[in-house]
């Protein structure tokens, strides 16, 4: 499991006084980046060989999150296929799961534009991350 800590910024907030929840898909991406590595180490777009393409994304709001206190994003794998893989994320604040989501990704060519089989190098390092669905929300 990663994680990072993020601050909500002032611009994060909404006319509720609680973080945006279109916030809260951006944080979960920017904790993916240490899965990203896996497949472009220094994250370089410019070398045109990135091989991950998002087809569907979810997030469960299950607490407000607020301006005065940081939140813990984790980020772990769910499940490896042939050609894709789901990732879990997390956003807690003080202590408690504020809200939770998944990710399907899919190893792309995108000069084929056809997906592509995940090499055991990579494989292994996603079952690194891999956690039950039943610790989904503990405070582990």
């Amino acid at each position: 499991m990663f994680k990072i800590t993020v601050t909500p910024q002032f611009a994060n907030i909404d006319a509720l006084k609680h973080v945006n929840n279109n916030t809260i898909g951006n944080w979960f991406e920017l904790g993916r980046n240490d899965i990203f590595r896996f497949f472009d180490p220094a994250l370089d777009l410019q070398n045109n060989e990135w091989e991950l393409i998002l087809v569907r994304t979810e997030i469960d709001f299950i607490g407000q999150i607020f301006y005065n206190h940081d939140v813990e994003i984790r980020t772990y794998v769910l499940h490896i296929g042939n050609t894709s893989f789901i990732i879990g994320n997390e956003a807690w604040q003080e202590g408690e799961l504020k809200a939770k989501g998944k990710c399907v990704l899919v190893n792309y060519d995108f000069n084929k534009q056809e997906k592509k089989v995940l090499n055991e190098k990579i494989r292994e390092q996603l079952r690194e991350h891999l956690i039950n669905e039943s610790d989904i929300g503990k405070d582990i």
